[in-house]
C-alpha cells in the first residue's frame, strides 16, 4: 500500500477569512471584509456581552469623531446567535455600521490566526486591518475612542 503524498491529495479550497462573503444584516448587503475601505476595525461580539455593547458605543463614538476615515464591522461570532438577533441589536442601538453572523468556518479561520481570544466576547475583541491588509489582534478589555483612534493611526 502507497502512502499518500500531499501532492496526491485532493487540494483543499481554503479562503481567508477577510475573503468570505458576508451580508450586513441591516442592509442586506453582500461584502467581503478584504473589499472595505481600509483602515477597518473588526469587533467580534455577541448580543448579549454587555461589555461588547460598551465596546459598540466606543466604535459609535469613534465615528462621530473621525466620520467615515475608518470601517467598522461588528461580527458576531457566537455559533447560537442568527440574523434577526443582530439586526434587533444593531437597530435597538441606533448603530449604523456593517453587522454581520460570522459562518462558523469564518471563526473557526479567525481562531486559527488569532487564538481563541478573537471570540471570547467578553473581553472585546478588535481587530484592526491596515491600508497593506495586515491585521493584529489589540489588547483585551473595552477600548475606548481615543485608544482606538490612536491604534489605527500609530498603528498602520
Amino acid at each position: 500500500m502507497e502512502d499518500e503524498t500531499p501532492e496526491d491529495s485532493d487540494p483543499v479550497e481554503t479562503v481567508d477569512w477577510r475573503d468570505v462573503e458576508l451580508t450586513d444584516v441591516r442592509t442586506g448587503e453582500v461584502f467581503k471584509i478584504s473589499d472595505l475601505e481600509k483602515p477597518v476595525l473588526v469587533e467580534s461580539f455577541a448580543v448579549w456581552c454587555p461589555t461588547c455593547l460598551q465596546q459598540q458605543k466606543q466604535m459609535q463614538e469613534l465615528i462621530e469623531l473621525e466620520g467615515e476615515s475608518i470601517t467598522h464591522v461588528s461580527l458576531d461570532t457566537d455559533p447560537n446567535e442568527d440574523i434577526d438577533q443582530v439586526l434587533d441589536h444593531a437597530e435597538r442601538n441606533g448603530f449604523e455600521w456593517y453587522f454581520a453572523v460570522a459562518p462558523t468556518e469564518m471563526t473557526e479561520d479567525l481562531i486559527d490566526e488569532f487564538g481563541v481570544e478573537v471570540v471570547n466576547a467578553p473581553i472585546a475583541p478588535v481587530i484592526l486591518i491596515c491600508e497593506d491588509g495586515e491585521a493584529r489582534l489589540l489588547g483585551r478589555g473595552l477600548k475606548s475612542a481615543e485608544e482606538l483612534n490612536t491604534e489605527v493611526m500609530e498603528g498602520c
